[in-house]
């Protein structure tokens, strides 16, 4: 992701329904983790959610091959650090949580980017992992952000078991309103990240709130969660 599109996404994340929303379930997922320790956020960008993680009692740390994130970071009181998610700058089994929110997908070497998640990771520590899915939504979006490709289910576990990461669960994501992105796509012309009237915000957030009542996750949606953890 190039410097324009990390500006337009700290500038939106904390209005967006998108980026609200996955905060959301990352506070919802950290809830079950139980005590909290030492935790990174790849790929972090701004570091809209290394402040969850911190707000949660963790100590978070982001990272980001951007300069640019890196900074602005923190600027935010953020600890963060410039580092390629290929080649982490942390110590083997010193670390009991790593976030990777759409990082995989931008990276040709995915494989070193989950190996690189569970070198990191102590004895039962955790990834919580993002990505976009479906290749049939593969849109002028994709290349707007620099995605390399989008994900299934299977594609996805058989990365993150490669790399020796125990995979717990693997759900759909913003599910009730594929149809509408994938009209929307279709007629796309660069990336979609930009800000929307307060009606249409409010709109889609009450939407996709919807999903966390709903029995959707077995679903077809726009984007993948996984959770796994590093075998004892």
């Amino acid at each position: 992701m190039d410097r324009t599109e990390i500006r337009r996404l700290i500038a939106l994340e904390d209005t967006h329904w998108w980026y609200r929303e996955r905060r959301a379930i990352l506070r919802r997922e950290l809830r079950g983790l139980g005590r909290p320790g030492r935790a990174l956020d790849v790929g972090a960008a701004g570091g809209g959610n290394t402040r969850v993680l911190v707000e949660a009692g963790w100590d978070a740390t982001a990272t980001d091959q951007s300069e640019t994130a890196v900074r602005m970071a923190k600027e935010r009181g953020l600890k963060a650090v410039m580092a390629d998610a290929r080649a982490l700058p942390f110590e083997p089994g010193s670390l009991d949580l790593v976030t990777a929110f759409d990082v995989l997908e931008h990276v040709h070497e995915d494989h070193q980017v989950a190996a690189e998640i569970a070198r990191v990771l102590a004895p039962g520590g955790h990834a919580l992992i993002a990505v976009p899915c479906d290749m049939a939504l593969w849109s002028a979006h994709d290349d707007a952000v620099g995605h390399v490709r989008r994900y299934g289910r299977e594609s996805l576990t058989v990365v993150v078991e490669q790399a020796g990461l125990k995979v717990d669960r693997v759900w759909s994501w913003n599910v009730l309103l594929r149809p509408l992105v994938a009209r929307y796509r279709r007629h796309s012309q660069g990336s979609d990240l930009r800000r929307m009237p307060l009606l249409v915000n409010a709109g889609l957030s009450a939407v996709i709130r919807a999903e966390r009542y709903l029995p959707v996750e077995s679903l077809k949606g726009v984007s993948l969660f996984l959770k796994a953890r590093l075998r004892n």
